[in-house]
């Protein structure tokens, strides 16, 4: 189990996401429109504008399938895959980005750790 969690680690770290370089998805992050969520996709805070809700389902849409691809190479699940780019993602939040935390209520990144679901390690 430890092992097949490390391959997807790995996997997951090569999720560039050409989207996510977009002016309009960096603006939104830098917002706190957007944040990222323990399992591994991109989500809206709030209503969030018909095109806002677009942006983030193209992401996600183009997450699911590196995360399926990747699944199908190393031999985790897809839900795996997204678990733990999910905790990755969250990490790699900066101060004052949203992210989903393990509860479900979102929050605004400070200066200190996020807080992460207790399996992310």
């Amino acid at each position: 189990m430890r092992k097949l969690m490390a391959m997807a680690m790995i996997a997951a770290l090569a999720t560039p996401g050409m989207a996510q370089r977009d002016p309009a998805y960096q603006a939104a992050r830098a917002g706190g429109e957007v944040g990222e969520q323990p399992d591994g996709y991109l989500g809206v805070v709030g209503a969030g504008s018909a095109e806002l809700r677009a942006l983030v389902s193209n992401i996600n849409i183009q997450r699911k399938a590196a995360y399926t691809q990747r699944a199908q190479a190393s031999g985790a699940t897809v839900e795996q895959l997204a678990f733990t780019s999910g905790c990755r993602l969250i990490e790699q939040t900066g101060a004052g980005e949203k992210y989903r935390t393990p509860g479900g209520s979102w929050a605004t990144r400070g200066a200190g750790p996020p807080e992460r679901d207790g399996r992310c390690g």
